[in-house]
This record gives structure tokens, sequence and C-alpha cells, in this order.
């Protein structure tokens, strides 16, 4: 059951034709909020390895009664990147929420990873983070009030101990680039604490059930589960990450589970048998 947190409320979310910016878009208009939704893909793909596409999610969240745009980008490309937020104030009004989803995962051994796959890793998940950031920025200030929510990862904490031990090396630059996520949402929070604008990052405590997930590793979600998560998890923090309150939740690095035990509101997954 939702609450319509969100009404009047317009927000950006990237990465949402399929995966968890799928699932966040169509938590966020249930809650009231209008979307601009961006994505590489506008259209279905044929024979695509996973389904999804901007349109469709946009369909889905209008077929239920909500509110939303499609806005086509390449977020590795700084020209795309600068069309964006003009778009969706153009389609939607002022934004007051940004969440920042999409990223590119990109995994291969450090020493063998070429610089143009290095450089398509940092603009997805840092740079543009920022420049939607600096371009949302206006809105927010005007209005005195707005939340920025950026999505990382487990992938940025660093191992203790022997080398071996953790997180294999092939995942070391996806994990600095969320290390850098987490760093600037800092920053941003100190900014921008004056102008009543929150700035937080929510990272799942492990997988989390998706279709792409269970493409890529279904067989050993269903062989250990405690290492996938809900999708639902996700989507009510960021929710109440969206709706908090700026003077006393911002410049937070959370995990999805922790933190709804924190505020009590971790949703009640239903049991197989009612499923």
């Amino acid at each position: 059951m939702t609450t319509q947190r969100m009404n009047g409320r317009v927000a950006i979310v990237t990465g949402a034709s399929r995966g968890i910016g799928r699932a966040l878009a169509h938590r966020l208009a249930e809650e009231g909020a209008a979307l601009a939704l961006v994505a590489r893909t506008i259209d279905p793909v044929p024979n695509a390895s996973l389904e999804g596409s901007l349109n469709q999610t946009v369909s889905e969240i209008e077929q239920a009664g909500g509110r939303a745009i499609a806005i086509e980008a390449d977020l590795s490309d700084p020209a795309d990147r600068a069309k964006i937020v003009p778009a969706a104030r153009e389609a939607l009004g002022p934004i007051d929420t940004l969440v920042h989803n999409a990223a590119a995962a990109i995994y291969a051994p450090l020493l063998e990873m070429p610089l143009r796959r290095r450089q398509v890793v940092f603009e997805v998940n840092v740079h543009a983070a920022l420049d939607l950031a600096q371009a949302v920025l206006p809105d927010m200030r005007e209005a005195g009030r707005g939340w920025i929510v950026n999505l990382s990862s487990a992938t940025s904490r660093h191992d203790e101990g022997p080398p071996g031990k953790g997180v294999p090396s092939t995942m070391t630059i996806y994990g600095a680039s969320k290390a850098a996520l987490e760093r600037m949402t800092l920053g941003m929070a100190t900014e921008l604490y004056e102008h009543g604008i929150a700035v937080n990052s929510i990272a799942p405590v492990a997988g989390v059930n998706t279709p792409g997930a269970e493409a890529l590793v279904g067989q050993l979600l269903k062989e250990q589960p405690d290492l996938v998560e809900p999708v639902s998890w996700l989507q009510e923090a960021v929710v109440q990450l969206a709706t908090c309150d700026p003077k006393t939740c911002t410049g937070r690095l959370l995990f999805s589970g922790p933190f709804l035990d924190e505020l009590g509101a971790k949703p009640v997954e239903p049991s197989p048998s009612e499923t």
C-alpha cells in the first residue's frame, strides 16, 4: 500500500528501461511523482538478451494512472547528458528529485582493462551523477528543497586482510567508481545543506532480485538465496530518501536492509505459499 508521499513532485530516474531503475520508477510513480525516465533503450530491441525499454516503462506507468516521459540518452556522452534536465523541465516542470541509478558495470582484470572502458565506467557512474546534480540545482535552490539519491554498491568498500580473500579484482574499476560516487555524495551534501537539499547514497546489501540478475546468475541465487535481496527493499529505501527531512537525513552512505531496519520500514515479503 502506497501513501502518495510524492504528489506534485517531479523526479528524474536514470537507467529506467529495466531492472532496478524500472522498479524504482514504478514505485515513485505509485507515490505520486511525475517522472522523466532516462536510458539508451527507447524501444524494445528484437532478440535482446534482456527485455525492457523506456517506452515500455512509460506505458506501464501511464496504464496504472501515473505520468511519465521517456528521454533517450547515452549517459557516457556529455552532450547527451546536457539535454536531459532541459527536456525533463520543459515537459514536467521544475525538478525536485534526482535518482541516479544508471551504472556502467564493466568487469575485467584491472591490469588488462583498456582506457576506453575505464572512461565509460567513470563517465556513467561518476561524471553523469555530478553533471545531472549540477543541472537540477537551480530548480532545487529556487524551491528551497530537493532530494538527490545516488545508487551505490558494496564493491565501493575495499577489502581488509590478505589479497584474494574479498571482492574479485575484476570489480576494482567498478568499485572505485562507486567509491568516488560516495565521496562526491558527501561533498554535495555538505555544500547543499544550507539550501535544504538532501544528498544520500543507497546500496543493496546483496544482489537484487531482478530479471537481469536471474539471467546472469539465476542458478547461483537459487542455491544461495542469502546472496539476493528483494527489489522492494531498494524501492522503499529510495522513497524514504526522496521524502526525508533534508535537515536530518543527508550525507549518508547507506545499505538498504540496515537503513530500513533503522526506520522500521522494511517491506514484508509474501511467503512462497502466498505468491
